[in-house]
């Protein structure tokens, strides 16, 4: 029995049609991919912001420009595998996760390699602050973005350029659980796991248009762009992934095959390219001067609207097919998942990080000035510094980084836990494959049957 007021645990029902379910235990491959993509489109675009490529006039320039669309694809990604355990907790009943365990994966996964790359360039480019704590503090921190009066120009100091995200990114971990324990309040009071799902749809929905809410108070009565770099007006992209989180996870829990979301999910998956071409479109449509100015230029209310509604239609076209993804091989998993793909996301972070220093230092040995320079010759000399830097810090630093939380009790807790459910994974499988034997065997009669009566 449950405790009063707890939803009833649910346990999905196998069918034999369930490789056609989205997979959402273990490692998907084709997100690796997808980490590499972003990293590298978020590095195209500062290298094309550095020689002044992004900059000039032009639909193509304008294209180049969009290459941040990479930040807005990391937080989709973000919403959908971090708070998946959450909403499974809601509509299957299953345990939630552990707070401090959580939160010692996010720090251990983010803190080390970004302390390493902040104190290179604080060394490097701000001798002078480096000697005072408290303008460390708020870096350390990753807490610049609430800085309402930086000692540095710009977002974020001399070659952390791009931090401003991972702040954002900070934010988002600390806020998850509050924002979880108050979604399962009101989505969990559902009497089935496709009414929680339900509920769960429309709460998150609902949280998401705080980015538009708070992006008409970045500019009434006059716009603050600084306030654009706080977390409400982004949090629609983490809702996108959380939104793909409670979908993969109700048609899991609907044993019908025919169900209205298994269909949904089969039909997004099986249109990948179609979606990919719709993708394509919203990016080309949010090159044009509808969605804002490039690099330096300010936002209006509405083209920083029309902004994040381009952008977040394009990272949910883009993504839905990789996120509802089955176990099984696939196209879509052979182009995201393969051998060099799943390198290039294991280093991605990496990759993240070190780009503005490595351009910054670029452009200091070569004696460029900045908005000046070679496209090619400057993207692929910071694309193989860039990666073979990131590949050293893989090693050396987040690798060993995250094996340190095997040694506090929720790591051993959760590996203990990781080891039930991979039992629990190689049982459906066993399952799975008796489903298909059973399913062939049953072909094999009726061809026989049909031969018989021929």
């Amino acid at each position: 029995m449950t405790e009063a007021g707890s939803p009833p645990v649910y346990r999905p029902v196998t069918p034999s049609d369930v490789r056609d379910l989205p997979a959402v235990d273990g490692r998907l491959d084709a997100l690796d991919g997808v980490r590499a993509v972003a990293s590298f489109c978020v590095l195209f675009y500062h290298v094309a912001a550095q020689t002044g490529v992004s900059l000039r006039e032009g639909f193509v320039s304008g294209l180049i420009a969009r290459g941040d669309i990479g930040v807005p694809i990391f937080f989709l990604l973000s919403g959908l595998l971090l708070y998946r355990p959450w909403a499974r907790q809601v509509i299957e009943g299953t345990p939630a996760p552990g707070t401090t365990g959580y939160l010692w994966r996010r720090a251990l996964r983010i803190l080390p390699a970004y302390w390493l790359v902040v104190v290179v360039a604080m060394v490097l480019w701000a001798p002078g602050a480096a000697g005072d704590p408290l303008k460390w503090l708020p870096l350390l921190l990753l807490g610049q973005n609430y800085v309402t009066t930086p000692w540095w120009e710009g977002a974020s100091p001399v070659g952390l350029g791009q931090m401003w995200s991972l702040s954002v990114e900070m934010s988002f971990y600390i806020a998850l659980p509050v924002i979880a324990v108050l979604l399962r309040a009101v989505a969990g009071r559902g009497a089935s796991p496709s009414a929680r799902a339900v509920r769960l749809l429309f709460c998150v929905g609902a949280l998401a248009s705080t980015s538009f809410v708070w992006t008409i108070l970045t500019h009434v009565p006059h716009h603050r762009p600084e306030l654009g770099l706080w977390l409400p007006r982004l949090l629609v992209y983490f809702c996108a992934g959380m939104a793909l989180a409670v979908v993969s996870l109700w048609a899991r829990a609907e044993p019908d095959p025919e169900a209205p979301v298994r269909r949904l999910t089969r039909g997004i998956r099986e249109s990948w390219f179609t979606c990919w071409v719709i993708a394509a479109f919203v990016l080309a449509i949010a090159a044009t001067p509808i969605a804002g100015g490039r690099l330096f230029e300010l936002q209006d209310l509405w083209t920083d609207v029309f902004e994040i509604v381009l952008y977040t239609a394009f990272v949910l076209a883009f993504l839905s097919p990789v996120a509802l993804l089955t176990a099984g091989p696939s196209p879509l998993r052979s182009l995201l998942g393969n051998r060099v793909m799943r390198y290039l996301g294991r280093i991605s972070y990496g990759v993240f990080l070190w780009q503005f220093v490595v351009i910054v230092a670029w452009y200091e040995l070569t004696g460029q000035a900045a908005f000046t320079g070679d496209l090619v010759t400057t993207l692929v000399v910071c694309t193989v510094l860039t990666v073979a830097i990131a590949d050293l810090t893989h090693r050396l630093v987040e690798g060993p980084a995250q094996r340190l939380y095997r040694l506090l009790p929720q790591g051993r807790d959760r590996e203990q836990e990781q080891e039930r459910e991979r039992d629990q994974g190689r049982n459906r499988e066993q399952e799975r494959d008796q489903d298909r034997k059973q399913d062939q065997d049953q072909d094999r009669e009726q061809k026989q049957d049909r031969a018989r009566q021929a």
